[in-house]
């Protein structure tokens, strides 16, 4: 139905589980008889697709009529004995109850947005996908954003509601009286909160009758914050296309699941990864999504995780491979791991080679942007190359070029870049939303350009060698240096700074910061005063992007129009002077 030139180039195909591989036809030949349809390069788009409805209620059918595996849909625990499971069909039953509640309670219509700022716990997945079914646009953040963090995001937003926790209900409502849109505020708690509504008495008293909006597929579906390397995070759009109809067209990509496959990501539910890992690729498949509650990346929490679930399929950042690959992993054994999957920022050869020693797993690098999803994978089945992050991803024309917009030969370094003209990949986000200049910035002739670096061999894998702007990512973590420097200035202790990574055994890299004193500060205690801007930090934006190493010097270099030459710090950094 779906023709993919790209597909057969990619990965040594496996024997297909010709029942699986014909629901994902069922469902596509749903949609396809369903909605009126438009041709895109050479594949048969549909003009309208939800993914609650077209795929999740599908999947819900098809396990009724007991053709999936008995495996639940969603499984999380917290670790201390709690567990939720939910069948698809019980994920439906409570996701129209949640928009139900949104709708008729909370008054949001289609394309209103909504600020959701949870951990890992289930009711991010029933208000995802409760959203999905309303229409509206939902906007995630990480647990560890600050009330000025919240503030920018509602006001940049202008969303009507949000729907957080007890750790973070005090900062909302902080900044809450400087925020004309926002009507609604949802506690996720076991109590009441004045000015809250709390969200599982709201919901659980709702119908679970609810028809699901029709959605075209640019309708706006999620925005993502995501940081640049001046001004303030941008707010990254992705549509019901790029995000729930890309996997079901691009079939096994980069996961590659069955029904029968169990696939725990460690994503922060901040992250776009968590909704490509924890939501939309595996549900496509029909598999089921793991959570655990995690409140923080303890190595043993995860070995002792995977020893006692009959996890399939785990996706993490490279820190958590650094973390676990430092415990003697012979006193464990996995119930059922096959596949490790790593993506955020690059992964040490020498971890991949401890862990595959340790465990005979290989770890299969992912590569992507908030605004591209996954790009580049070591799919199943491809020989794995120490410091590749593998080939182009279905649906993406991925390419090295110049910056004049050329495609380099193999083996140059220039920019990675995605073909975006004259047809526009699926995948590729929609805009950063109320910054048309941001978003054409992003483009060079017939590419988006990523603002990497990168070379491309005769075998068409591809291998990261840096930004090419000032972006810190840590931990997996998109760091702008603006915002730590704009923390940092805030100390009285400060007269200059500037904020570059540094690299890291564990971490990969950390936030440095190059500090010049004020003259009342210069006798000051070194030491004292670093753990004094670091907690000044922590306080002012979110903890994740405090600088973990601190220089105080003379001078910033710059150049002769005043301008930080950060290029030049991060250079002596990593030895490249």
């Amino acid at each position: 139905l779906f023709k993919l030139q790209t597909l057969k180039s990619l990965w040594t195909p496996k024997p297909p589980n010709r029942t699986f591989h014909g629901h994902l036809r069922l469902l596509a030949s749903d949609i396809h008889s369903q909605y009126e349809t438009v041709r895109r390069g050479e594949q048969e788009i549909p003009q309208y697709f939800n993914f609650a409805h077209d795929v999740l209620d599908k999947w819900s059918e098809i396990e009724k009529s007991g053709k999936r595996p008995s495996n639940p849909a969603f499984w999380w625990i917290d670790g201390k004995g709690q567990e939720v499971k939910w069948s698809f069909e019980e994920l439906g039953f409570l996701s129209r109850k949640v928009a139900n509640a949104l709708t008729k309670v909370c008054g949001l219509q289609k394309g209103d947005r909504v600020i959701v700022i949870l951990p890992r716990v289930p009711e991010w997945w029933l208000v995802k996908v409760a959203c999905m079914r309303a229409g509206v646009v939902l906007i995630p953040g990480i647990s560890q954003l600050s009330a000025k963090d919240i503030l920018y995001r509602l006001q940049a937003s202008k969303a009507m509601c949000i729907i957080t926790d007890d750790a973070l209900a005090p900062a909302v409502d902080s900044v809450a009286s400087e925020c004309r849109f926002l009507k609604t505020k949802l506690i996720v708690s076991e109590g009441n909160r004045e000015g809250w509504l709390n969200f599982t008495d709201l919901y659980k008293n709702q119908s679970a009758d609810h028809s699901c909006v029709k959605t075209r597929i640019q309708d706006s579906m999620s925005i993502f914050f995501t940081s640049g390397t001046t001004g303030s995070p941008k707010m990254t759009e992705h549509s019901q296309g790029s995000l729930g109809l890309r996997p079901l067209l691009s079939e096994r990509y980069w996961l590659d699941l069955t029904p029968s496959d169990v696939v725990w990501s460690t994503s922060d539910t901040g992250w776009i990864l968590s909704s490509l890992a924890s939501v939309f690729d595996p549900w496509v498949f029909g598999a089921c999504i793991f959570i655990h509650k995690l409140p923080q990346i303890e190595p043993a929490a995860i070995l002792n995780t995977l020893c006692r679930f009959p996890i399939d399929t785990l996706v993490g950042a490279p820190t958590l491979f650094r973390m676990l690959v430092q415990n003697d992993l012979s006193s464990y054994k996995f119930m059922n791991l096959k596949h490790c999957l790593s993506g955020g920022e690059p992964l040490n050869p020498e971890v991949m080679e401890q862990w595959k020693s340790k465990t005979g797993l290989d770890i299969h690098e992912v590569y992507g942007q908030t605004e591209t999803g996954i790009i580049c994978s070591v799919f199943k089945g491809m020989k794995i190359i120490p410091g590749s992050m593998g080939k182009a991803a279905p649906l993406y024309d991925v390419q090295i070029i110049d910056k004049n917009g050329n495609i380099l030969p193999p083996g140059q370094q220039g920019e990675i870049a995605v073909r975006s003209k004259p047809i526009r990949p699926l995948g590729l986000f929609s805009g950063y939303v109320d910054n048309p200049k941001k978003t054409e910035e992003t483009e060079r002739g017939d590419f988006y350009v990523t603002g990497d670096k990168g070379t491309m061999d005769e075998d068409g894998y591809f291998q990261f060698f840096g930004r090419d702007d000032d972006i810190i990512i840590s931990s997996g973590y998109r760091i702008g240096p603006f915002e730590v420097e704009n923390a940092l200035i805030e100390h009285p202790a400060v007269a200059e700074t500037a904020v570059v990574s540094s690299p890291d055994p564990l971490r990969g890299e950390v936030v440095k910061a190059f500090v010049v004193l004020s003259p009342a500060f210069s006798s000051s205690d070194l030491q004292s005063l670093t753990s004094d801007l670091q907690e000044h930090v922590k306080k002012t934006t979110a903890p994740y992007k405090y600088p973990r190493k601190v220089e105080f010097v003379q001078e910033l270099p710059k150049t002769l129009t005043g301008k930080i030459k950060r290029n030049e710090l991060r250079n002596k950094e990593w030895g490249r002077m």
